[in-house]
């Protein structure tokens, strides 16, 4: 392994680690936010506790994602990597769509210090390791050098051990271009959120609650429930589409496989039900999407019972220790 690894990959693909995809990490405010967040979703426990300076933000994370980018794109080129990388602050901010101005520069630094000081404690997995101890997002970074004018040049960051496993791993995925693009932190988070769950699947289904639960909004449900219809009707997501079905559920669809509802075993709701009882605390929904997903995979085989089908495979999973 190097001791350390220089971002220097033209045109990377963005990527993004699945854990921070999967669960709230980072803070949706756009102001210094203190707040201590908590959150439990099935067997995931996380805290995390901001520094004097705030949580980072989801727009401090366009760091991690171009660290990221550059380590995965050296790893499948064959070169050593190391979790201590220079990188060019002037490429940073082009690559991630942001200001070259001299308070671009400066939000940069910023964003820093709230990575530096933001500390997690949870027991995700990444890769086959599950982290039960407090680390940061990054362990340290610092201006190896900078203008004459005091503007940063070349910075230095070195990733948290956590992080770096999942780029091991190869625990992450490829992020829309257009993802720098999106301003508005809940559509980032709806994003990485539709990314990690439909996957190669056609959608994803998900209540209302659980999904502002999961995409770490502060705002209350009925505040949130609008947030999403504006995006709804905005329809400018990258590579998703959103809508609105009965009982205050998301759909999410890849706009490149577009399958209606028809197009899907039907199952009944007395079926839910009984799914519900089998595995109490998870999202049937996301469940249900699985099987879709499976059964599509599978060649869309004539089922005699969808219902039966169903209850049979989630029965196997939980057998299988999945659940």
């Amino acid at each position: 392994m190097a001791d350390f690894f220089v971002c220097d990959i033209l045109n990377a693909l963005p990527k993004d680690d699945m854990a921070s995809m999967e669960h709230p990490l980072f803070s949706l405010s756009t102001r210094p936010d203190l707040r201590v967040l908590n959150y439990t979703h099935n067997d995931v426990a996380i805290t995390v506790t901001p520094s004097v300076r705030g949580l980072a933000t989801l727009f401090d994370k366009d760091i991690l994602i171009y660290c990221i980018s550059q380590l995965m794109a050296a790893l499948n080129a064959g070169r050593a990597i190391s979790r201590t990388v220079h990188l060019t602050a002037r490429d940073l901010l082009v690559a991630t769509g942001r200001e070259t101005s001299g308070d671009g520069y400066q939000r940069l630094r910023d964003a820093f210090e709230r990575l530096a000081g933001t500390r997690i404690t949870t027991n995700i997995v990444t890769g086959a390791t599950e982290t039960t101890t407090g680390f940061g997002l990054i362990e340290n970074w610092q201006i190896v050098r900078r203008t004459r004018g005091g503007r940063m040049v070349q910075v230095m960051v070195t990733l948290s051990e956590w992080l770096f496993q999942a780029v091991l791993a190869k625990s992450v995925l490829t992020l829309s271009r257009d993802y720098f693009t999106l301003r508005k932190p809940l559509e980032r988070r709806i994003y990485e959120l539709a990314r990690k769950h439909c996957g190669r699947q056609p959608d994803w289904r998900v209540s209302m609650e659980t999904l502002c639960k999961k995409s770490g909004s502060a705002s209350p449900l009925r505040v949130f429930r609008k947030m999403i219809r504006d995006m709804i009707r905005s329809n400018h997501l990258p590579d998703y589409l959103l809508s609105e079905e009965d009982d205050d559920i998301v759909r999410i669809t890849r706009r490149d496989v577009v399958v209606s509802p028809g197009d899907l075993p039907v199952l009944r709701e007395a079926t839910l039900s009984q799914a519900r009882a089998l595995v109490p605390g998870l999202d049937i929904y996301a469940v249900q999407s699985d099987w879709h997903d499976l059964w599509l995979r599978s060649g869309r085989r004539q089922l005699r019972s969808p219902d039966a089908a169903f209850l049979g495979w989630l029965r196997k999973r939980i057998a299988d220790g999945a659940f």
